[in-house]
């Protein structure tokens, strides 16, 4: 169970900017949802094996109080973490999360976000999804280089993607800035498949920040003005949802 709450931990509050989770359970599956309070990106994702003591719909709010109790040094070793379930509307469904050292001398409660209020406070959060026109698995070079023009180009919150012809071959170019001000870019991959007609912004943070995970990445880019970012973590497969901006 532990692996698992800081999987969830890592790839939610652990960005800066998901601080409210949502778990769907059931015996086939186990979902997570989340969004940024701006609405800059959307989470969607499940484990690869469903969690027996996460059946049901619930929410985990204030991530930042369960990462603190993760990180301390009370529950490193031997500690009791046990899920906990009440009643609720005639069924049985976690309530939350019990915390305690091997000696019982050093105890917390993390308490779930009952159905009715998860749901209604993430009740946009379905992305019903998109054509992806461009899919490339970064590399880790690649991730390097936005670093270096994030770094560049502190200023900018937003960066465009283009898909850009040079030599005879489609690459995916990243571009910060315009002529107007300091400006630069450069090929995120090369030899892409795939067209991309409209030249969409997507926020630095946000996408440096999810680049930045561990565990196998795609980006997935939509003509219609969507990117999503893939991570495996090996536990659970992370999609991030990320609806173009305006620069």
């Amino acid at each position: 169970m532990i692996d698992i709450l800081k999987d969830i931990v890592k790839h939610t509050h652990g960005l800066g900017f998901l601080d409210l989770v949502k778990i769907s359970g059931s015996t086939e599956a186990t979902a997570i949802d989340s969004m940024a309070e701006d609405r800059s990106v959307i989470l969607q994702g499940s484990f690869h094996k469903p969690q027996s003591e996460m059946s049901g719909t619930f929410g985990m709010p204030q991530m930042g109080k369960l990462d603190i109790h993760l990180k301390c040094p009370e529950y490193k070793d031997k500690a009791k973490i046990t899920v906990l379930s009440g009643e609720r509307n005639g069924a049985t469904v976690p309530t939350g999360i019990h915390f305690e050292n091997e000696k019982g001398d050093f105890k917390n409660d993390y308490r779930f976000m009952n159905a009715e209020i998860i749901n209604e406070k993430l009740k946009t959060v379905k992305f019903k999804g998109a054509s992806w026109d461009v899919v490339v698995e970064p590399s880790m070079a690649s991730i390097q280089r936005m670093k270096f023009q994030s770094m560049a180009h502190a200023e900018e919150t937003v960066f465009t993607v283009k898909v850009e012809e040079t030599n005879g071959t489609s690459d995916l170019v990243f571009h910060f800035g315009d002529a107007n001000t300091h400006a630069g870019k450069f090929v995120f991959q090369n030899a892409v498949e795939g067209i991309l007609a409209h030249a969409w912004a997507y926020p630095v943070a946000q996408v440096q920040a999810i680049l930045n995970l561990d565990g196998n990445a795609t980006v997935s880019l939509s003509d219609q003005g969507a990117m999503q970012i893939t991570v495996d973590s090996g536990i659970g497969e992370y999609n991030y949802i990320l609806p173009a901006q305006t620069k």
